[in-house]
């Protein structure tokens, strides 16, 4: 069945599946963070020690912002119809608490189309090495609520989510 033109999906034209066409766009800065969360339970928790989780594979948060940053940079290769761009910064902090630790992905690039999806795809993907090399001491470690922190750049404008209320 054949979505109208005017769907509101950026990504469909005429029906069909496209990417979205940034020819005519003016370049600009284009800022986006990103946040997602890893519950981990109390023995894993007992592993951090030099600011790292240490687990059986090694350094856990080091790994997960090499893995983070090589994944912002494959973002096109994995979404289909993200553009491809240059990432002109991709930075991580991760804070742990009692209960687990919250991953934090920044991008920047100069560019006509915007880095949300690869701030996204950095926190996923740092969490999902969390989660990997973890697992051996807990399967039921638990990846939550990925979203998209703030943006700027763009002709849809700024987006930030309160801290204190986690709403837009």
């Amino acid at each position: 069945m054949k979505a109208p033109e005017n769907s509101g999906f950026t990504h469909v034209r005429d029906g069909m599946p496209s990417m979205v066409d940034v020819a005519g766009k003016v370049s600009n800065k284009r800022i986006a963070v990103a946040e997602v969360r890893v519950e981990l339970d109390t023995e894993i928790i007992a592993r951090f020690a030099n600011n790292d989780l240490q687990g059986p594979k090694g350094p856990v948060l080091q790994t997960a912002i090499i893995a983070g940053t090589m994944a912002v940079k494959k973002t096109s290769d994995l979404i289909p119809f993200c553009h491809p761009l240059p990432v002109e910064h991709c930075a991580f902090e991760i804070t742990p608490d009692a209960t687990g630790v919250i991953i934090r992905c920044e991008v920047i690039t100069t560019g006509k189309t915007g880095v949300e999806i690869e701030a996204m795809t950095g926190a996923s993907v740092a969490a999902l090495t969390v989660y990997d090399m973890c697992k051996a001491l807990n399967k039921g470690i638990r990846i939550q609520n990925l979203h998209l922190v703030a943006k700027t750049g763009g002709k849809s404008g700024d987006y930030k989510v309160d801290e204190m209320t986690h709403q837009p």
